[in-house]
This record gives structure tokens, sequence and C-alpha cells, in this order.
């Protein structure tokens, strides 16, 4: 209910404690930035629960040999800590990409 409110959350990772917001809410990613002092150059990380919710993040339309890839990589490494980088589809803020385009 607090990502749905807007509000930031406090969740554990692997090496640390992160601050987070609802990613697809400038508004609330914005907060994490003031929290922390951050620069706006500096993107955030959206975690995800698995491939297909990865897939609504990351633009793969055009790239069959990146989405091949993908597939690849998500079905050896998921479940568990796996970072993607790719081409932000237009439903992420560019709050979060920090204006790169890049997810």
């Amino acid at each position: 209910s607090s990502l749905r409110g807007g509000r930031l959350v406090s969740f554990p990772t692997e090496t640390v404690y992160g601050l987070g917001a609802n990613g697809l809410d400038a508004k609330a990613v914005l907060q994490i930035f003031e929290a922390k002092g951050r620069p706006l150059n500096d993107p955030c990380i959206l975690h995800v629960a698995g491939a297909a919710d990865a897939l609504t993040l990351l633009d793969l339309d055009g790239l069959p040999a990146a989405r091949q890839l993908f597939e690849k990589l998500a079905e050896a490494f998921w479940p568990g800590p796996l970072s993607i980088v790719g081409p932000a589809r237009s439903v992420v803020p560019p709050e979060v990409t920090a204006g790169t385009g890049w997810v």
C-alpha cells in the first residue's frame, strides 16, 4: 500500500538495505533523489519479480538478438540476482533513467 500510495519504502537486497519507491511513479522516484541527496543524473535501478515484468519495462521489440539473449539469461539466472540493462519503454519515467533512455 505504501508503494501504491507514492511513499518511500526500505527493503533488503543481497548486500544492503535499499530505499525504494514505485519506479513508474515519477513523483515517488523524485522523493528517492531528495531523501538520499542523489544527483538527478544518476539513474535508478528497477527491481522486478521476473522476466515477464522486466519485458514490460524493456523495449526489445526491434532487437531480436537482444530479446533472445534476455530470454537465455532470464532462464539461466532467474530467480536470483540478475542485472539487465536495455532500452526503456515509454512507461519508464525519464527520472528513473536520468534521461538516458536506458533501464
